[in-house]
C-alpha cells in the first residue's frame, strides 16, 4: 500500500541557476529535515510548509540515496548539520 504523490516539477530555486541537480537534491533533502526540526512541536498545518522541500527531494533524489541518507541520520553520521 503505497503513499499516492502528486507529481510536479520543481520550481526555479535562484540559489542553484545552473547546477547539476545532485545538489539540488542534497539541499532539499537537508532543508526538508531542518524545516521538520524547527516546525515539529507547531500546528500540523504549519508543517505542511515543508512539504515543497519533501516534495522537491522525492522528484529529483533517487531512492537509492535518500535510503542510504535516512540511515545515516538515524546513525547519527549524516554528514550535515540538520540541528542547526
Amino acid at each position: 500500500m503505497g503513499v499516492d504523490y502528486e507529481i510536479r516539477p520543481t520550481r526555479y530555486d535562484p540559489r542553484f541557476p545552473n547546477q547539476n541537480q545532485t545538489v539540488h537534491c542534497w539541499q532539499y533533502y537537508v532543508d526538508y529535515f531542518k524545516c521538520a526540526k524547527e516546525l515539529a512541536n507547531e500546528d500540523p498545518s504549519k508543517q505542511r510548509i515543508c512539504d515543497q522541500f519533501q516534495n522537491a527531494y522525492r522528484m529529483l533524489c533517487p531512492a537509492s540515496w535518500v535510503n542510504k541518507w535516512d540511515e545515516q541520520r538515524e546513525s547519527g553520521i549524516f554528514p550535515a548539520d540538520i540541528n542547526e
